[in-house]
């Protein structure tokens, strides 16, 4: 059974705003009291956070479909929607967030760092938040705006300070097993490690962690064996240390020829090359594996490397070995550029920004795309006409009649606002560009207008009885 993952593919999907509420408030003696509907809810957001306690992609793999929660619709007596819950998704330290197209969107590295994987849609405004001057009584709402859908892969590599790398069965499960306390899967088999283990090492006053990771083969950089989730592992080590085994029952093996196969390999996966590096020639607890030790020593010390003899089992020369690595992490460390604080750039709009483009295609519609247009669209209910002309009067203020006619657009012209997977399409009219005055004043209803004094609603109609007596006085049948 599966018990570490460490890539997924995951579809999130945010929550959708929920829709504006048209409402009319009546009471006892007063029917018409003016609109009141509440605004939708926003749709809750998907995020990914790290979490230490989280380890593998496992609970992913698993259930790769999440979705936050949707706003809830606003209701009358000004009652906005709830707000949709926020999804909460622990990731690992080390989790890269990509698209399918493998661009890297995010590194989540550190307890707490955080990513907004897919935005909640925003709440529809309901009709009281639409009444103005102009329009006092609207008779619609707009809708929610649906939430992202997005599909990506999450990919773990491990944080470590130290990485153990080499043939399988050389020893290194054993050696981070003495090391620290932490307990990894050891068996005189190939592959025993399927896993990365992690354990905390503490030489004088330098703390330090140690990674135990799959190990390597031939070909282990194109994928063969367990190549790829080995390396990917590597990546984030400051400090790489080979462990070669010197008592192999392998005739065609031997530490030197080992070592310059997982040179070749990291090699061949790349960005490794200037990561400093620590030679351990494990297993001189067997006779022969000590004189062998003893045989190739000169020769690796010649190539520049550190060169350190060790037992696991026989816990020999493990000190040595321990303070020589956390003098390799401190140096890495202090060699590493301080983190400047977080720089907020403000990039202002363009004073020729218009916020959205119309471009005519080859079959001769012309498609508007902008950030506002299409999210007009989405929130207009195209039942209603008054809604309608609502989003015809916004999209002229806007300047998109006139990108129109400047682009070329005639009238019975096909227009389409959004993208090809998701447009409303329609057969240009120009003459809707007056459109609150074409359509008349929407929005406005005579029996909300303020109520005249008692006394001059007498007067006029006492005037209107003068009047109608005159007439019947003038009245001569004869």
């Amino acid at each position: 059974m599966t018990t570490f993952v460490d890539r997924v593919e995951l579809h999130v999907a945010a929550g959708s705003g929920g829709h504006g509420c048209a409402s009319v408030h009546r009471e006892k003696f007063k029917p018409l009291g003016g609109p009141d509907g509440g605004n939708g809810g926003r749709g809750g957001d998907v995020i990914l956070i790290v979490d230490q306690s989280v380890t593998t992609l496992l609970d992913y793999h698993h259930s790769p479909h999440r979705k936050a929660t949707n706003g809830k619709p606003g209701e009358g007596g000004n009652r906005s929607g709830k707000d949709g819950q926020d999804l909460i998704l622990p990731v690992p330290d080390g989790t890269v967030v990509m698209d399918k197209a493998g661009n890297v969107l995010a590194d989540l590295v550190g307890h707490g760092t955080s990513y907004v994987a897919a935005q909640g849609g925003r709440g529809g405004l309901g009709n009281a938040a639409l009444a103005s001057a102009r329009r006092k009584a609207p008779g619609f709402a707009l809708l929610g705006v649906p939430g992202d859908l997005q599909d990506i892969v999450l990919e773990l590599k491990t944080v470590a300070d130290v990485a153990l790398v080499g043939y399988p069965s050389a020893g290194k499960s054993s050696l981070i097993s003495v090391l620290s306390a932490a307990k990894p899967k050891i068996a005189d088999y190939p592959f025993t490690t399927l896993v990365p283990n992690l354990g905390v090492v503490t030489a004088g006053s330098t703390v330090y962690t140690i990674a135990d990771v799959p190990g390597l083969i031939p070909g282990a950089s194109q994928g063969k064996g367990l190549g790829l989730e080995f390396l990917r592992h590597v990546e984030r080590c400051e400090v790489l240390v080979h462990v070669l085994d010197t008592a192999t029952l392998e005739s065609d093996r031997d530490p030197v020829s080992d070592l310059d196969m997982i040179e070749e390999e990291l090699k061949q996966y790349g960005g490794l090359g200037n990561r400093p590096r620590l030679v351990v020639l494990n297993k001189i607890d067997v006779p022969d594996g000590k004189d062998l030790a003893e045989m190739v020593r000169p020769d690796l010390e010649a190539r520049g490397y550190q060169v350190f003899e060790v037992s696991a089992v026989a816990h020999t020369g493990l000190k040595e070995l321990s303070f020589a690595l956390a003098g390799l992490v401190a140096k890495a460390r202090a060699a590493k550029p301080k983190e400047e604080a977080t720089r907020i750039v403000i990039r202002p709009k363009a004073v020729d920004d218009a916020g959205f483009t119309v471009v005519q295609e080859e079959d001769g519609l012309f498609r508007v795309r902008g950030e506002k247009p299409e999210r007009w669209v989405r929130q207009t209910d195209f039942s209603n006409d008054e809604a309608v002309g609502y989003l015809a009067d916004r999209l002229n203020r806007l300047g998109v009649e006139d990108s129109l006619m400047k682009a070329g657009a005639r009238a019975g012209d096909g227009v389409a606002i959004g993208p090809e997977e998701n447009a409303v399409v329609f057969d240009w009219e120009p003459t809707v560009m007056a459109g609150a005055e074409m359509l008349g004043r929407r929005g406005e209803d005579h029996r909300l207008e303020e109520p005249r004094p008692a006394v001059q609603r007498r007067r006029e109609k006492q005037a209107e009885r003068d009047e109608a007596d005159k007439e019947f006085d003038d009245f001569d049948p004869f």
